[in-house]
């Protein structure tokens, strides 16, 4: 356990460390002077010049930063941020929010190479297909019972009857066919045999008779998935399509979410904070290395996204002022900017100490 959580905590420093180096790298392509790259947040522990840079280390290890010359003021100086021209500066503000996706198409590359989980209809003939469970309704049938999503469903042992013998185990392979058997025997308890990761055990769940609309008799979304493994020269542009299906995914579930939000529904999103994400390493470590990657590209996709989004603080906010300055033809006032950044900034803590405190609050 404590080994996964450090694997965690390296893996989501090394995104952060990668979101600055965008900005870092498209910085020092226009010219404009970093006067420190650091890693962690101050107070300083070491650090050394190489060049006009200083390269740091910092005792809080929660992120890291880049110093740009000119970039919380007027600077007149060629190598000064605020002197370059804005299509320069715009995208030295987004280049955090490339590298991310450009993370997530690495990391997804190279699980196209070992082998990824790809989604599949009931009619089509495979090698070890499988059911997966993709998400577990809250309070549910499945949830009470334990299942987690990634599990996979192999077999279901029915309740004995003059027509179905005593502990005989029917292989699963198709979502209809589990739905099928649920819808039969709501009200009776089942057993499924389930795989998690390396892990093989039973559990025993009672699906319900009138489950809530949408979300059926256990309480879950399943999906039917295979193995899917591609040559070393195919690999990146699945990657890529990959990383692209995933940015699609993510915006249609935040709209779904929106929008119920709005029409006084409850979407089924949750929104973690450290700890749930911690949480969810672990659960993804124990099904392998594959999920392990996938899940990494999913934060770094989530992240991409987030930091793009046009409010103050994210790098999306940043653009946002300098796309004012554009039709303002002068640059938006500092002061005002800095107070803007200052109240979000605010907002932004006390949400991710109340998102904190529910994660916690689940895990208890």
């Amino acid at each position: 356990m404590i080994l996964v959580i450090l694997l965690a905590f390296i893996s989501l420093m090394v995104l952060v460390i990668i979101h600055e180096w965008g900005h870092f790298i498209l910085a020092r392509k226009f010219g404009v002077r970093v006067d420190e790259f650091g890693v962690g947040f101050p107070p300083r522990l070491f650090g050394k010049k190489i060049g006009d840079t200083l390269y740091s280390v910092n005792l809080l290890p929660f992120g890291a930063f880049v110093r740009i010359f000119g970039e919380d003021g007027q600077e007149n100086s060629p190598d000064s941020f605020s002197q370059k021209p804005i299509w320069q500066r715009s995208l030295i503000v987004l280049g955090g929010v490339i590298t991310f996706w450009i993370t997530a198409a690495i990391l997804l590359t190279v699980v196209m190479g070992l082998g990824a989980n790809i989604t599949v209809s009931d009619d089509e003939n495979l090698k070890d297909p499988r059911v997966q469970v993709a998400q577990v309704a809250s309070g549910s049938p499945a949830a009470i019972s334990g299942l987690m999503p990634g599990d996979i469903i192999r077999s279901i042992v029915l309740p004995e009857s003059d027509s179905e013998p005593l502990n005989v185990a029917f292989p699963i392979d198709k979502v209809g066919q589990l739905q099928s058997m649920t819808q039969q025997y709501k009200g009776q308890v089942l057993t499924l045999n389930i795989e998690r990761g390396q892990e093989s055990f039973k559990i025993e769940i009672m699906p319900r008779n009138n489950p809530p609309e949408n979300e059926g008799p256990m309480g879950v979304a399943l999906l039917r998935t295979a193995i899917m493994s591609y040559p070393w020269y195919k690999a990146p542009l699945q990657g890529i399509v990959a990383t692209g299906n995933m940015t699609i995914a993510i915006i249609v579930g935040w709209g779904r979410a929106l929008s119920g939000v709005f029409q006084g529904e409850t979407s089924g999103v949750q929104v973690m904070g450290p700890v749930g994400i911690f949480s969810t390493f672990v659960q993804m470590s124990q099904l392998g290395a594959v999920y392990f990657l996938q899940f990494i590209a999913l934060i770094s996709v989530h992240l991409a996204l987030f930091n793009i989004l046009p409010i103050p603080v994210v790098d999306g906010g940043r653009f946002l002022f300098l796309m004012i300055e554009a039709v303002r033809k002068r640059p938006f006032p500092p002061a005002i900017e800095q107070k803007i950044n200052l109240a979000f900034f605010s907002l932004l803590v006390a949400l991710m100490v109340w998102i904190t405190f529910r994660d916690v609050a689940r895990l208890f």
